[in-house]
C-alpha cells in the first residue's frame, strides 16, 4: 500500500466502519484509573480505544486496544530526531500489536509535518500496524458542532473527537479516565494521568467544560460514565 492511502480518515473510512459496533471502551487517561480494577471490564468490550500511546496493563486499565491516539506534540517531545532514533518509537507502539494509530494531523499547522514525518518513519518498518489521520473536513464538522453548542475551547481535546466518533459508530459508549480534577469522589487526591505527573496544557483545552459536557450526555444515557473503581461500579 502507498503512503497516499493513509493519507485521510473520516469516520466512514475506517476499516471497521462498515458495521456497527457494539460495546465500546473510550479509554482516557486520568489518575482516576490508578487502582480502579477496570481492566477485566475494558477488556470485555468489543472496541477499545486508548490515548497517546498510554501504558497498559491488565489490572486498571486493560490490554485490548483496538484504536490509539499519538499526539504530533508528543513527537516533538519525545521523539525528536525519527531518522535516527527511531526504535524507541517503534517499541512504544509495538506494545499495541497491529492496532491503528491516528493523529490529528490537520488540528494545527505544526501538527502536519510532523504527522507525516511519523508515517513516513513508521510505515517501513510496521506496515501492518496503519497511521492514520483524522479528515480536516471531520475535525472542522466536530469543531462547528460542538461550538454551535456552546462549547468554547479553542480546540477540542483528542479524547473529546473520538468520544464523538465512538458516538457515530457504537451501540454502546462507556467512557473511563475522564476526570479533569485533583481529587475523585471520595476526595482522594489522584494525578492527573495514571502512568505520569504531567499536567494539562490549561490554555489549549477546556478540559473541565469537555467533562460537563459527558455528565450531561451520561444524564440523557447516550453514554456511560465511569467515576467509580470497577469493583463498585454498578453501572
Amino acid at each position: 500500500r502507498g503512503l497516499d492511502e493513509h493519507f485521510y480518515v473520516c469516520v466512514q473510512d475506517f476499516p471497521w466502519s462498515g458495521r456497527r459496533l457494539g460495546r465500546c471502551a473510550v479509554v482516557g487517561s486520568g489518575g482516576i484509573l490508578k487502582n480502579s480494577s477496570c481492566g477485566r471490564e475494558i477488556d470485555s468490550a468489543d472496541f477499545v480505544i486508548r490515548f497517546n500511546l498510554a501504558s497498559i496493563n491488565d489490572s486498571d486499565v486493560g490490554l485490548k486496544t483496538d484504536l490509539v491516539t499519538i499526539n504530533p506534540s508528543q513527537i516533538q517531545r519525545e521523539y525528536k530526531d525519527l531518522e535516527k532514533k527511531l526504535n524507541p518509537l517503534v517499541k512504544r507502539v509495538s506494545v499495541y500489536g497491529n492496532t491503528s494509530l491516528i493523529m490529528p494531523a490537520f488540528a494545527y499547522t505544526f501538527c502536519t509535518g510532523l504527522s507525516i514525518k511519523t508515517l513516513k518513519a513508521l510505515h517501513p518498518i510496521r506496515p501492518q500496524q496503519p497511521v492514520v489521520f483524522f479528515s480536516p473536513y471531520y475535525l472542522q464538522t466536530l469543531d462547528h458542532f460542538w461550538k454551535g453548542r456552546g462549547l468554547k475551547s479553542i480546540r477540542l481535546s483528542t479524547g473529546f473527537m473520538l468520544i464523538s466518533t465512538a458516538l457515530e459508530l457504537c451501540e454502546n459508549v462507556h467512557v473511563y479516565g475522564f476526570w479533569p480534577f485533583d481529587t475523585d469522589l471520595q476526595d482522594n487526591l489522584v494525578p492527573y494521568h495514571y502512568y505520569d505527573l504531567r499536567r494539562p496544557s490549561k490554555s489549549m483545552h477546556k478540559m473541565p467544560e469537555e467533562f460537563v459536557r459527558l455528565l450531561q450526555l451520561h444524564s440523557q444515557g447516550a453514554l456511560t460514565l465511569h467515576l467509580q473503581p470497577c469493583s463498585s461500579d454498578a453501572s
